[in-house]
């Protein structure tokens, strides 16, 4: 049966809370570390270093004060690393999940940001920012802190694809009227044009009649002052009875 002092220990010292303790005992196993708490703190040898650990003593020493992390807090011991842990595992990470970081690297293709994960998380240059971006350093700086989302998690190649476009308010693009709705387009300004073309009357053709009576009037040395000119309207009665007189006196009969 648990004790609350258990229980009180197990909520208080969650996984990854950073404690520093004083070595009071080394083993060929590992050591332990009083923490100030009820319980015995115990690093195994495994967790001394990043490295390989062949000798306990090779790394720490009985009286010496070290900074350790709780991996668990179980009921006769409370279970200790040496090595920081990650801010976030692997089975932490979610697609959609949005995190925090510092970028890292820059490469033509994108940037590399540090999330606290085993390994950077990767911003594509499409995914920086909203519209065309030709660089990552457009958009981003090597020791930028910046925020983004978590968009694909491949644990077997150890990918984390992050997208810092996906947290910003997409912007619609400014679509212009079509080319033959636009005012003033050269379509337009030509549409117009073929419509007052099609609405302005059109001068009527000289007739026969009028074009023997312009020949008359230029034989006979008449019109040398006139100016034929073409109307709209055709010629009068008066004009065509004078051109029949003068064919008359002119054109031979048939007697």
């Amino acid at each position: 049966m648990e004790t609350n002092e258990t229980i009180a220990l197990e909520t208080t010292l969650a996984p990854k809370t950073k404690l520093s303790g004083k070595v009071i005992k080394t083993t060929l196993a590992g050591a332990i570390i009083d923490i100030g708490q009820p319980l015995p703190g115990v690093v195994h040898i495994s967790q001394l270093s990043k490295d390989p650990v062949n000798k306990v003593e090779d790394v720490v020493k009985e009286g010496q004060i070290v900074d350790v992390w709780v991996r668990r807090a179980k009921k006769d011991r409370i279970e200790l690393t040496m090595i920081e842990p990650l801010a976030l595992e692997w089975k932490e990470i979610e697609p959609d999940m949005v995190v925090k970081g510092k970028v890292v690297r820059l490469e033509p293709y994108g940037a590399f940001v540090d999330i606290g994960a085993e390994r950077p998380g990767m911003i594509h240059v499409s995914e920086l920012a909203h519209g065309y971006v030709k660089t990552p350093s457009e958009v981003v700086k090597e020791g930028d802190e910046v925020e983004a989302k978590v968009l694909e998690v491949n644990r077997k190649k150890k990918q984390i694809k992050l997208s810092i476009k996906a947290l910003e308010p997409e912007i619609e693009e400014f679509k212009p009227a079509k080319k033959e709705n636009r005012k003033g387009s050269k379509a337009s300004r030509k549409d117009d044009a073929e419509v007052a073309e099609a609405k302005e009357p059109q001068e009527p053709e000289l007739t026969a009649m009028q074009i023997a009576w312009q020949e008359a009037l230029s034989r006979s040395g008449a019109g040398k002052d006139i100016k034929f000119r073409k109307t709209k309207a055709a010629l009068s009665r008066e004009q065509e009875d004078l051109l029949n007189r003068t064919l008359e006196k002119r054109l031979p009969t048939g007697g």
